[in-house]
């Protein structure tokens, strides 16, 4: 009897267990020296070229799991973070991010969850106006950014939320933001929630929806975050 083997199993036989084991190390080296998440095309292009990153990335995230430090994943990219029941052991005040006011904490969850969101249409959902301190705020923590510029009368900005804002909250990915029945839970709503009354999906990747142009240089320099380019002649 002829046994046919897939080509998946020839693969399997031929790999090198020591081949594998040092990539995973030089992975685990890789995360460790970095102080932000880093993306697994930065790990494809320092590994081996036949290396299974996401394959090696969730066997190193299952061996860290029991332990004091754990492989935490933030969108397509990889960091070691303090496990969750020690988190309170750790003092970061060199690093604490100054408590955000109601305001600021409102703000940033219109944006994380309704996101690309402009401004005015923040203003709208709060009912009240938003200053420009709170999104000072917001972005000097490095939680919101631009994201564009909508196509209607105006062009006003769009934002949006960055990865450090899912890595400062324990989140892979947008879809992991707590829904209705868990914020209901945690207390924070109150029981007096309108029938029709849901959570929306945000966007789950950074591409530019429809109606969305990207941000130029001269917008930049429109929103004071460049100086204008001189057009004096030298």
């Amino acid at each position: 009897m002829i046994d046919l083997k897939s080509e998946k199993d020839y693969e399997n036989e031929v790999r090198d267990p020591q081949a594998e084991i040092e990539a995973e190390r030089i992975a685990e080296a890789l995360v460790f020296a970095s102080s932000q998440p880093v993306p697994e095309s930065f790990l494809a292009e320092r590994l081996p070229r036949d290396a299974d990153v996401r394959a090696i990335m969730l066997r190193l995230k299952e061996q860290y799991a029991p332990r004091g430090v754990n492989l935490v994943q933030v969108e397509s990219a990889w960091a070691f973070r303090t496990a969750a029941d020690l988190s309170f052991i750790i003092r970061r005040d060199d690093n604490e991010v100054k408590k955000l006011s109601r305001a600021a904490l409102e703000v940033l969850s219109i944006i994380a969850y309704h996101q690309p969101v402009t401004r005015a249409e923040i203003e709208d959902i709060r009912g009240v106006q938003t200053s420009r301190g709170t999104l000072d705020v917001l972005m000097e923590a490095g939680w919101v950014r631009f994201r564009g510029r909508r196509r209607t009368p105006g062009r006003p900005v769009t934002l949006g939320t960055t990865r450090d804002f899912l890595d400062h909250f324990g989140l892979e990915e947008l879809r992991d933001l707590p829904g209705l029945e868990e914020l209901k839970g945690a207390g924070l709503l109150s029981g007096r929630i309108p029938a029709n009354f849901n959570i929306p999906s945000p966007l789950m990747n950074d591409e530019l929806s429809e109606d969305e142009d990207p941000i130029t240089q001269m917008d930049l320099e429109e929103l004071g975050l460049l100086a204008p380019r001189s057009t004096s002649e030298d």
